[in-house]
């Protein structure tokens, strides 16, 4: 009697289950994870906006008109992308207060939804 080389189908559905174990375990802890970096680069990027407009008040002793005055003068490099959107136009701006001069005064993300500690993300 002869044998042909190969696996038996047993064998494959064993292999099968370890593998679809394995992802049940791994799966939720990866978008955990994605879902971590996206709030971290979303507190980063408030934060570097907001610095930008610190410094641009600073130096001109008034608000800038738009974000992409920031950019136009370099207090930006570019105008960031809000992870949580996935868009540069959700941002929602804030005007100064009565008699001070500009347009945006502080920055807030326009992103729907909680963040993992139960905030939301537009109010960071």
């Amino acid at each position: 009697m002869r044998r042909e080389k190969g696996f038996t189908l047993l064998e494959l559905m064993v292999v099968m289950a370890i593998i679809a174990t394995l992802m049940t375990i791994a799966l939720p802890r990866y978008f955990n994870s994605l879902e971590a970096s996206k709030e971290t680069t979303l507190r980063q990027s408030l934060s570097a906006m907001r610095e930008a407009l610190d410094h641009y008040y600073g130096d001109t002793g008034r608000y800038p008109d738009s974000l992409d005055q920031l950019v136009e003068l370099r207090y930006l490099r570019v105008q960031p992308t809000d992870p949580i959107a996935e868009r540069k136009d959700t941002w929602v701006l804030v005007a100064p207060p009565d008699g001070v001069a500009g347009g945006v005064a502080d920055i807030k993300s326009g992103a729907s939804g909680r963040a993992r500690d139960g905030s939301l993300y537009s109010e960071w």
